[in-house]
């Protein structure tokens, strides 16, 4: 009997670490517990502002999530995507994939301010970012998680590296797994993060090839986009990239299967390549998807940040400090 106890536990303990597998986060000194002397009411703060942009539109919670992805993949989570062009300063928000496509940049302002005004020249805009990011999430019935923090604000951006390391909705499934690799995150990382695509809408332009080129769709599906993205014009016409899009939950999976994923990046995980299984798993596993999109979101939030005496702590997110 005890030899059946001990096997079934050590079965247990197995099958607990494979679900885990892909979820090592690497940590950079990085706490949840950062500001807890120095800027205690910090996360009601943040929570009360996303709340508030949440209520007058829900869009907000995958606006303010894709910017911290942006942010994240361009020299790492520094906040450097919130600086504005100044003179000679160039910026990340004009690259390809940010300019008139990245938004939410007013609401992490009034989140600053209010900060500042608690706590002044203590919180980064970085560290802000990545809690608004989990906010919207939780806003919209996603499961909370721990968002480590200790971040600094870059006193640079790259403009370069914004249009060369977004990955791009017409990518396929190799360059996807090559780009998020590049960053730390794996195949499955990619498979899950790209569940942020719960919520949120695209604009036509992105989706258009697909919809009206593309053989691994259901025509249902793309005939019902094709009402609101026409063959030519209406380019920044919204459609939703799930069947639930101010709702975080496991329907975007479901909606790879049924092969009616918005974006070629979307439906490039379920097409017969490596990522089918984990897509399958979570279109069937609600509970699991919602506790693995946490800790993908805490491994990209420890992309190489800033910390110790790197960076600044801006007083506005939009500029460095003079």
């Amino acid at each position: 009997m005890a030899s059946t106890t001990t096997a079934s536990q050590f079965f247990l303990v197995v099958s607990i670490i494979s679900l885990l597998a892909c979820n090592s986060a690497n940590g950079h000194h990085l706490s949840p517990n950062f500001y807890a002397r120095t800027c205690s009411n910090l996360q009601t703060i943040v929570r009360d502002v996303m709340r508030q942009a949440v209520n007058k539109e829900k869009r907000m919670g995958a606006s303010i999530l894709r910017l911290f992805f942006h942010d994240c993949f361009v020299q790492g989570c520094d906040g450097s995507i919130l600086l504005d062009d100044k003179g000679s300063f160039k910026g990340e928000k004009n690259a390809i994939p940010n300019r008139n496509s990245v938004r939410g940049y007013e609401v992490i302002d009034a989140i600053k301010t209010r900060v500042e005004a608690a706590c002044k020249n203590t919180v980064s805009c970085a560290d802000i970012l990545a809690l608004a990011a989990r906010d919207g999430v939780v806003l919209l019935g996603g499961q909370s998680w721990q968002v480590p923090l200790g971040r600094r604000d870059s006193r640079t951006a790259s403009l370069n590296s914004a249009n060369s390391d977004l990955p791009s909705p017409s990518a396929d499934l190799p360059t996807l797994i090559s780009m998020f690799a590049a960053k730390g995150l794996t195949a499955c990382d990619m498979t899950i993060l790209s569940g942020g695509h719960a919520i949120g809408f695209s604009q036509c332009s992105l989706f258009r090839t697909r919809i009206y080129n593309e053989t691994n769709i259901d025509p249902a599906f793309a005939t019902a986009r094709r009402a609101n993205c026409p063959f030519s014009g209406g380019d920044t016409n919204l459609g939703p990239l799930d069947s639930t899009p101010n709702r975080f939950d496991n329907n975007y999976y479901q909606n790879l299967v049924a092969r009616r994923g918005l974006l070629h990046s979307d439906q490039v995980l379920f097409n017969g390549g490596s990522q089918d299984a984990t897509v399958r798993t979570y279109s069937i596993n609600p509970a699991a998807f919602l506790r693995d999109f946490g800790a993908a979101m805490v491994k990209m939030g420890n992309i190489s940040p800033l910390t110790g005496t790197n960076g600044e702590i801006r007083r506005s997110c939009r500029v460095i400090n003079s």
